[in-house]
């Protein structure tokens, strides 16, 4: 398939990279232009309007306003040359992805949802887990590209913003998690047990999953560089995910101390840093920061 890829961020390096490792066409651009060049395979272009054509286009940008800035103010869909679908595979708010399904549907556009659970690394070996909901015709259209990335693509039905509100509910049990481990390992540590030793029963036993022993091995060694997932990002979900349980009713209490411990561990200096540096907030308030 022709693809137009928008977004070269390191997770979007290796999925524009997997995606012409199987034989796709892949037109990239960045706003950074240096960001698109160098992936083999993948053609960098000079503007946005240049990657969003073809038979599809990805957008893979950091959070809502470098994905308005660029589809929305930057009229990409006002342009002649428009993609047959839309694929927005950002992690964004929910009320950003009913506006987004309005502003391309009057477009006559396709949009479909697709945001993914994975590290860098996990792209770049096409085993990425994609959210997907919009129109069935649309997502079937996509397949090739989304098997290219994903080891399974997970569907919610035919509203796109499903698939945003799912991502945003899995990334607030991922700090869920990383928020359990760091107070745990301070309270280990507090009764004389490394908090290494703790983890090691831990993730190996009762919590043998990849969320536990990847990020508890970050915790355990106090390796946060370079990110994965960084803070800040993880602070921004855990805020969308807080606006959208607003608008729908729903009580996150648990959803608001998450939000707390990450705006302390950004005000130490920790924003740039691998999002299971939020375990350094709970070593901090037990005195061993």
């Amino acid at each position: 398939m022709d693809v137009g890829f928008i977004g070269m961020g390191r997770m979007g390096r290796g999925m524009a990279a997997r995606l012409a490792q199987e034989g796709h066409r892949v037109r990239a651009w960045n706003r950074s232009p240096e960001a698109a060049q160098g992936i083999p395979g993948v053609t960098a272009v000079g503007t946005a309007a240049e990657a969003f054509t073809g038979d599809a286009a990805i957008s893979m940008l950091a959070d809502d306003a470098a994905l308005e800035a660029v589809v929305v103010q930057g009229g990409l869909l006002d342009g002649a040359g428009r993609p047959a679908v839309h694929l927005g595979m950002s992690t964004i708010s929910v009320a950003l992805a009913e506006r987004l399904t309005a502003i391309h549907g009057r477009a006559g556009v396709p949009y479909v949802s697709a945001p993914v659970f994975g590290r860098p690394d996990v792209a770049e070996a096409g085993k990425l887990n994609i959210v997907a909901a919009g129109p069935d015709a649309a997502i079937a259209a996509a397949a090739p590209l989304l098997d290219a990335m994903g080891a399974k693509t997970w569907r919610y039905g035919e509203e796109p913003k499903r698939a945003n509100a799912v991502k945003l509910a899995g990334n607030f049990m991922l700090v869920a998690a990383i928020e359990a481990m760091g107070e745990a390992c301070a309270f280990t540590e507090g009764h004389g047990v490394k908090g290494g030793d703790f983890l090691d029963l831990m993730t190996n036993t009762i919590f043998a999953s990849p969320v536990y022993k990847n990020y508890g091995a970050a915790i355990a060694a106090r390796r946060y560089e370079p990110p994965g997932f960084g803070l800040r990002l993880g602070a921004k979900d855990i805020r969308l995910a807080l606006q959208a349980a607003e608008t729908a009713g729903v009580p996150m209490p648990f959803a608001s101390v998450l939000r707390d411990g990450l705006i302390e561990a950004m005000s130490h200096g920790d924003a740039d840093k691998d999002l299971a540096a939020l375990a350094e907030v709970s070593a901090r308030r037990r005195g061993k920061g």
